[in-house]
């Protein structure tokens, strides 16, 4: 999409000033040994600092404006909200009350319950153990769950690992989800599946899942001999210094920068309680990340950390593996929607601008869990992401990518 282009442009004019003013403190230090800029060169370069730091706080103001303006229309109660171009950081920040009953105020690392959006983490770790040849996409299910059985043994042996992580196993739609949030363990969820009927051949049909996605898990378990909670936290969240993320329900309450999960009824935002659900599914719903944190796995996911993972390796997780067709889903109705696609855990997406016939492709994923909503998008054609992350769950969730996509194009369209 043309505005797409236009957002990458102006991204990249905010991290080449960046750049600039990295390389002036460097020009400094090594005075001795760089020629002196002209006067002409020292007011140009101050110049366009002085631009970027104004197209900087515009930016910030707008999107400052827009979820101070849903806050006071009763659209939300608290978002953390996350942008990165390239390998900068752009914005990592929070809008609204932490509570509607309290005064503390949402930041960049005040912590929300993730819900699906942990699924997009399994994908990338499942594809980083294949790399490392751990396991395979085409690995049967029953090589690892032996117990798991879904239909005939003839369907079972279909069954693979790649099956579950695209949602194409051939269970019916959130089949078991009951089990999950009832808090059983997921190996015990696995033998389970043989009360269930299949719907179609492995491979030939998407149906949403949470208890097969998180079989995942286990497969994972024994693929390595480490449990998922351990492999996420030694191969992404330490090495990306994600140093607020959570797994874990009894972590989150004793936790102090939390923004507490709401409802809303004609009387307004209601605050509930945090639940202890989905932590026994941690890849399903169970990761707890803050607005900091986002953005430091999605400049991770744009290939901006080759020595934690080869960008080569983490595309594999994004590989299109089933059409998402005639669903009415919310994401389909975005500006140049053309396709959409399930990978491993995440959402493709296909857009195409209507004047000049470009295609851009979009990774994407959307999370509710405990009353909170959160949204992820990124593009890496023009190498930047956007997260949202709600403490209530808004009908804003529908809109907010594309809206700010179109904030960042209205104030930044003409670049000098």
């Amino acid at each position: 999409m043309r505005r797409l282009k236009i957002l990458g442009s102006l991204l990249f004019v905010i991290c080449s000033c960046l750049a600039i003013t990295a390389y002036q403190v460097i020009r400094t230090e090594q005075a001795v040994d760089t020629p002196e800029l002209t006067e002409a060169q020292v007011l140009k370069e101050r110049e366009t600092s002085r631009k970027f730091q104004k197209r900087q706080k515009q930016l910030h103001n707008a999107i400052a404006d827009y979820f101070e303006r849903a806050i006071a229309s009763g659209d939300i109660v608290g978002a953390g909200v996350s942008i990165v171009k390239g390998d900068s950081i752009i914005v990592a920040t929070g809008f609204g009350k932490r509570s509607v009953d309290r005064s503390q105020k949402v930041d960049g690392e005040t912590l929300f319950r993730l819900g699906s959006l942990s699924k997009g983490f399994a994908g990338v770790l499942a594809a980083q153990l294949q790399a490392k040849g751990n396991l395979d996409w085409k690995d049967k299910v029953t090589d690892y769950l032996p117990q798991f059985q879904l239909g005939n043994p003839t369907n079972t042996a279909k069954i693979t690992v790649g099956h579950i992580l695209s949602h194409t196993a051939g269970t019916p739609y959130h089949s078991f989800t009951n089990l999950v949030e009832a808090g059983l363990p997921i190996e015990s969820i696995a033998a389970r599946f043989s009360e269930v009927r299949p719907i179609s051949e492995p491979g030939e049909l998407y149906s949403y899942q949470n208890a097969m996605f998180a079989l995942s898990q286990e497969i994972m378990h024994k693929a390595t001999g480490k449990e998922v909670r351990e492999l996420l936290n030694n191969r992404f969240f330490g090495p990306l210094d994600m140093k607020t993320v959570s797994m874990d329900h009894n972590v989150l309450m004793k936790s102090t920068n939390v923004a507490l999960p709401h409802t809303k009824s004609q009387k307004g935002w209601k605050s509930r309680p945090l639940k202890d659900r989905y932590y026994n599914a941690v890849v399903a719903g169970g990761i707890d990340a803050s607005a900091l944190d986002m953005a430091k796995w999605m400049r991770f996911l744009l290939g901006h950390h080759p020595e934690v993972m080869p960008k080569e390796d983490i595309a594999k997780a994004f590989q299109p593996v089933i059409a998402l067709n005639d669903n009415n889903k919310y994401y389909q109705r975005w500006e140049g929607h053309q396709q959409s696609y399930y990978g491993f855990g995440w959402r493709i997406h296909q857009f195409q601008d209507t004047d000049t016939k470009i295609k851009t492709t979009m990774w994407h994923h959307g999370g509710s869990v405990n009353n909170y909503r959160n949204e992820i998008a990124l593009y890496p054609n023009v190498d930047f992401g956007i997260c949202v992350l709600l403490n209530g769950n808004s009908k804003l969730a529908r809109t907010v990518v594309p809206d700010i996509q179109h904030l960042i194009q209205k104030h930044f369209e003409i670049l000098e």
